[in-house]
């Protein structure tokens, strides 16, 4: 039966329908409202004369199909099924940045603001995106300065036997101790929200009317609090730039290079600008298309949804994407094409945003593909390294050795694969065998069947290196699997004591050669193996200093009376690392639960300065 004549037994009703190549691989993946209908379109009389459609049409030979009560139930499945398999034909998007928002659950008794990654519908109030966790805690800092909320779990407030220090610097207001009333502490949880949410000028005819309140009936201490928190947020409103009439938007701007495609968002909260960002795919369908299949990967997840979407183009299910939203959000959401005004200037902007981002990435690309073929011209290897991975082992004196392995996909790194190797089996200096370990691991049937082979392996270190990692790979059947190489690092030359500092050249080692490859020192082939080579050294660097702060903190806390195991437990949990226990204020050590105040008085003094400075 002729692909065409199969969608006639198709049903007219919703679903999601899938369309796959003589391989049996999935090419599209789409929803629609009559299924039938939908897919005939693509053999119509006047079929869709799109040239990306005309493409994929030609590689079909199978479309299936999979019914749903409704349409909203195909978007869904639609998105699941996209996320699984990644059709070609479908939209690809890559985003490896993190945002960050403020929380505050006004559901507590005396609630406060905590810094977070993520955005569940957990019933809490949330604001942002902000683009770091810098941006955000600056944001509350300032927030904490104008409204004096708690910092710290309320549970450890109230073991203190009296306020922190941020009570005396004015920065909380100490509801764990009764330093405030259940009302007023909710009136400046009330503020803070307002300023937020973008209100500051209704806050402000707030705050002015409660201060003429109190003066007036004679309360002039309470005066005296709302004259202060008034001039705090009308100094911090006169520095905030405002470039919109306020509400939480997100302006999305697409731009297009044959498959690649680049979208932009800008964040604005109350009317200000919080954040900014650019994804990049790819894609063969068109920007309608396009920006729908955005819409769903990008906020079907724990992200921050705002009152509207301003989008460059009108979508096709305008109706059922903004429904879809309303219901991840809890409140309604609102798409629309601005074509004139402030809105229609955010979306041109973004688009704006959006086409340098994709020049910058083509450039880039362009210039990485050259330097990968450079790479491989200078070194004779058999294949161009798009895939590099490199391997370096961290040791001191034997203890608490640990291996890194980092991985870069053409020229960029490619973090989910970074891995990390505690060495189990080799006791003392043996770089071979911790070498050996390491790729006994990493190379094993497992996981080469999940992610594969790199096409070039680089140690750190001279030609000992390379030769203990060819012998190494040897052993585990992995001998022309893949092209391996060493890097050693330049040297300063002589004693080091001369006025002029003169440094060896970076040198790359092949095997069954004894000279070493010298690159241009300044090239970016060089350069390019250079950083991955430091990037693994940093990798394996980190986790070995982890494992002897660890150490290190044990032995140095199991000599002071009153810290046992649960204690000790506590603290490098609480402040991750030795660095961070050297650090802490007194009042952050008593605030960890079971140190107390005295107990943190007791580290800061009697914890060796010379341990507690270890680098």
């Amino acid at each position: 039966m002729e692909l065409r004549d199969s969608i006639r037994n198709f049903p007219a009703s919703p679903g999601v329908y899938q369309m796959f190549d003589a391989e049996g691989s999935i090419l599209y993946v789409g929803k629609a409202r009559n299924l039938r209908q939908r897919v005939r379109n693509y053999f119509g009389v006047s079929p869709d004369s799109r040239p990306q459609v005309r493409f994929l049409m030609a590689r079909v030979t199978e479309i299936r199909f999979t019914v749903t009560d409704t349409e909203k139930e195909a978007l869904l499945l639609e998105n699941t099924l996209i996320k699984q398999h990644q059709p070609r034909y479908n939209l690809s998007l890559k985003d490896d940045k993190t945002f960050f928002s403020l929380r505050i659950d006004l559901r507590e008794r005396f609630p406060r603001f905590t810094v977070v990654r993520k955005v569940p519908r957990d019933g809490a109030r949330y604001f942002g995106p902000y683009a770091s966790a810098t941006a955000a805690r600056e944001v509350l800092r300032q927030l904490q300065r104008m409204f004096p909320l708690r910092h710290y779990p309320l549970k450890n407030c109230m073991n203190r036997p009296r306020p922190c220090l941020y009570h005396q610097i004015s920065q909380c207001s100490a509801p764990c101790h009764g330093k405030i009333s259940v009302e007023q502490y909710a009136s400046l949880v009330e503020g803070a929200v307002m300023f937020l949410d973008g209100k500051g000028k209704d806050l402000v005819a707030g705050f002015r009317q409660r201060m003429k309140e109190a003066a007036e009936g004679q309360r002039y201490e309470e005066a005296a609090r709302w004259r202060d928190l008034l001039q705090a947020v009308a100094t911090t409103l006169e520095h905030q730039k405002v470039i919109s009439r306020g509400g939480d938007w997100d302006a999305v701007g697409l731009a297009r290079d044959g498959e690649r495609v680049a979208v932009a968002l800008l964040f604005l909260r109350g009317g200000a600008l919080s954040g900014s960002t650019v994804l990049h795919g790819s894609g063969e369908l068109d920007d309608a298309d396009a920006l729908a299949a955005f819409i769903q990967r990008y906020y079907d997840g724990e992200r921050s949804i705002p009152d509207e979407l301003l989008l460059p183009c009108e979508l096709e299910a305008k109706g059922l994407v903004e429904e879809w939203l309303s219901d991840l959000r809890g409140r309604r959401v609102r798409l629309q094409r601005p074509l004139r005004g402030e809105k229609a200037d955010l979306v041109a902007l973004a688009g704006r945003n959006a086409q340098a981002a994709l020049q910058e990435k083509t450039a880039s690309e362009r210039s990485t593909s050259s330097t990968l073929e450079e790479l491989q011209h200078k070194l004779g290897l058999p294949a161009l390294p798009c895939r590099i991975e490199c391997y370096d082992i961290s040791t001191l004196q034997g203890r608490n050795s640990v291996g890194s392995g980092v991985a870069f996909l053409d020229g960029v790194a490619d973090k989910a694969r970074y891995r990390r190797y505690r060495i189990r089996n080799v006791q003392g200096q043996d770089d071979f065998a911790m070498l050996q370990e390491v790729f006994s691991r990493r190379f094993s049937p497992e996981n080469i069947a999940a992610w594969g082979l790199p096409d070039l392996v680089v140690v750190d270190g001279g030609i000992g290196q390379l030769n203990s990692t060819v012998a190494a790979l040897e052993e585990l059947g992995m001998t022309g699997r893949f092209a391996v190489i060493s890097l050693a690092k330049s040297r300063v030359k002589g004693d080091g004591k001369d006025i002029h500092v003169e440094r060896s050249e970076e040198r790359v080692f092949l095997p069954g050669r004894r000279n070493p490859v010298k690159l241009r020192q300044d090239s970016p082939s060089l350069k390019l193996l250079a950083a991955i080579r430091d990037e693994a050294h940093r990798f394996a660097i980190g986790y070995h200093r982890s494992l002897r702060d660890r150490e290190t903190l044990h032995s140095a806390l199991r000599d002071i009376p009153g810290v046992g195991p649960r204690r000790e437990r506590l603290l490098l949990t609480s402040f991750g690392s030795l660095e961070g226990v050297r650090r802490a204020t007194v009042e952050q050590l008593a605030a960890v639960a079971g140190i107390g105040e005295d107990l943190a008085e007791q580290l800061k003094r009697v914890m060796p300065v010379e341990i507690a400075t270890e680098d």
